[in-house]
């Protein structure tokens, strides 16, 4: 196919010998599938702020650290090299999340570094070389979506024992091959420790992932791993190794009125959020 022009400088530079074909286009990034010697590989091609539609970025990059003072007070300022500062940032956070989950034996897919705005990473397939379906796509026995829901919250919870939060995770944003749930998408990785939004981020994480597997195997939906992880991580007693039940002892406290109605409409929100994201994927490239 015709190169595309943000991939003509990986082409020139000899990090990509060949671009295949495109794997899909959303509203944060178009994906290729390229050749990269003899291995088949994903490129990323992020595109630009304004072309993008990232509903509240700005609740995602909030405790986000900016080593460079410089760079912090120009994203501060909203200069053109501030703006230019800002999707560095955004672009980066997924490789850096990408390198530190897989250090922390989360499922993802391999990243080999980022050029220019285009993320070059594994492409996850079959046995047979094939694309791996998104899971989404995928139906499964109750026994299955059992095993596969057990592992996706061991994932989410090395994620935060590794102090971070995907932030927009749902069927969408995990890939299955032979192996297992593979989890992607990571621009949006918020701080869990830094970020005032990260436990209800963690909250509506694990909600969409129970609520997909558990048309498959109902009794997840009545499950608290988020409340149970987010209750040991703020004590300090998370591990990598913690064995979760899916249990949570709720206080007995009286419910606040205002903030069961915020959470409502945040939730209503998330909800054609979440309708916009599956019209989008069943659109036609």
């Amino acid at each position: 196919m015709k190169i595309p022009k943000r991939l003509q400088p990986l082409v020139e530079d000899g990090l990509v010998d060949e671009v295949l074909y495109q794997l899909m286009s959303g509203k944060e990034a178009t994906v290729y599938a390229v050749r990269c010697g003899e291995e088949i590989r994903c490129a990323k091609v992020y595109k630009e702020a304004m072309k993008r539609s990232f509903k509240k970025a700005a609740q995602y990059q909030e405790g986000r650290k900016v080593r460079n003072t410089r760079r912090a007070r120009a994203m501060e300022k909203g200069s053109n090299f501030g703006r230019k500062q800002q999707e560095d940032a955004w672009q980066n956070a997924e490789v850096d999340a990408l390198f530190k989950l897989a250090k922390a034996n989360v499922r993802v897919p391999e990243p080999y570094g980022c050029y220019d705005g285009v993320l070059l990473m594994e492409l996850v397939t079959d046995d047979e070389g094939n694309v791996a379906p998104r899971l989404n796509d995928v139906t499964m026995s109750a026994e299955q979506a059992i095993e596969d829901h057990h592992l996706v919250m061991i994932y989410v919870m090395r994620m935060l024992c590794a102090g971070l939060v995907h932030g927009d995770l749902s069927e969408f944003n995990v890939l299955v091959d032979d192996y297992g749930p593979v989890i992607i998408d990571l621009p949006q990785v918020v701080d869990a420790a830094a970020n005032n939004n990260a436990f209800s981020m963690l909250q509506r994480d694990v909600r969409n992932m129970s609520e997909y597997y558990g048309q498959f195997a109902p009794e997840l939906v009545n499950t608290f791993y988020a409340e149970e992880m987010w209750a040991l991580f703020e004590a300090g007693e998370l591990t990598p190794d913690t064995e979760l039940t899916g249990h949570f002892e709720h206080p007995d406290d009286d419910p606040d009125v205002d903030s069961v109605i915020e959470e409502i409409k945040a939730a209503f929100a998330e909800e054609q959020e979440r309708l916009e994201r599956i019209r989008d994927a069943n659109e036609p490239l």
